[in-house]
């Protein structure tokens, strides 16, 4: 059965061929473009490597699922193994342009040719996996995140507690206490045994207003720090400002998307660098002045702090308050 279908698709006229697979925890429906052949593999180790088994034969000119909170990591992996063409969409994305081409109806079969006819519309580029080391980093940074999370909730909890009750959330906090320390020391560890990661730690943690979670959670969730231009970074960060305009109407300007993890990482930081980074402080008293509402300003301040970060890292160069950035 499986020679069969290879077959079919492998003799598919010359031409862009796309590929949608929807991830499920335990199934991975595939379906192609523009032949309409479909195939299902069990989501475990034997399913994945007969899918890219399958796939190979197909030359396909693009491969599409999408971000399902790690379920897909292990089928990334391996199609990265075999320099098969794949990329990784946002959900909001695929279901904008769901709702923008009609389809309402929802079932793991027709959301592979969602992501099959997506493939083939919108193209989306084809961008570098990030090896094992970097998932693992960016996990233990989540971990982190989600122990704080706990810790304030449990705090939280105790204020209303009774005597009894107190006594385990005061146990349950020192207990994720330990854990964070274990989870900083780890962090700590990682990033000192990769000197890429060490040194651009150094030149981050060079700058006022810029800590060890934060420069932690650049490394691990903008590894693109560096190598893109001043608009390219900060629209992944989300702090690009967006047009609202419609005929003569001019709105405001807006942001949206990007990784929300770094957003927020920037916001504590401009709002530390607000106070204590010269150039930050400056640029912030004149947009005040300038009659910027506060929150705008600080927005602004993310994008330039986010600006100056990404150029250090791009030449290498530590934080100066006479430091004059490139913007490119």
């Amino acid at each position: 059965m499986l020679e069969e279908i290879i077959k079919e698709v492998a003799s598919l006229e010359n031409g862009s061929i796309f590929v949608g697979i929807d991830v499920s925890k335990a199934r991975l429906d595939i379906s192609v473009r523009p032949s309409g052949v479909k195939n299902s593999f069990a989501n475990d180790k034997d399913g994945i490597k007969s899918l890219v088994q399958w796939l190979n034969p197909i030359k396909s000119t693009l491969i599409v699922f999408e971000a399902t909170g790690n379920l897909e990591r292990a089928l990334a992996l391996a199609l990265a193994s075999e320099d098969l063409p794949f990329h990784v969409v946002n959900p909001r994305q695929v279901r904008d342009f769901a709702r923008a081409s009609g389809q309402l109806a929802k079932t793991d079969s027709l959301d592979a040719d969602l992501l099959a006819h997506f493939a083939e519309v919108m193209r989306p580029k084809i961008r570098a996996l990030p090896d094992q080391a970097s998932w693992e980093l960016k996990d233990l940074v989540a971990r982190r995140r989600q122990l704080i999370g706990m810790i304030v909730a449990e705090n939280n909890r105790l204020d209303r507690a009774s005597k009894l009750i107190a006594r385990s959330i005061t146990d349950h906090i020192r207990f994720l206490e330990k854990q964070l320390q274990r989870a900083d020391h780890d962090l700590d560890q990682m990033i000192s045994q990769n000197s890429l990661w060490q040194a651009n730690q150094q030149i981050l943690r060079s700058t006022p207003g810029i800590g060890p979670v934060i420069s932690r959670t650049l490394i691990a969730e903008m590894p693109e720090l560096g190598s893109l231009d001043r608009k390219q970074i900060a629209k992944l960060a989300g702090v690009a400002p967006l047009n609202h305009d419609s005929g003569t109407l001019r709105g405001k300007r807006i942001i949206w998307g990007g990784r929300a993890n770094v957003r927020a990482a920037l916001y504590m930081a401009a709002l530390v660098a607000s106070r204590r980074n010269v150039i930050i402080k400056d640029f912030y008293a004149r947009l005040r002045n300038a009659g910027k509402p506060p929150k705008v300003a600080l927005v602004a301040c993310m994008r330039k702090l986010l600006t100056i970060l990404n150029s250090m890292i791009k030449h290498n160069a530590r934080w100066s308050d006479s430091f004059t950035h490139q913007t490119t």
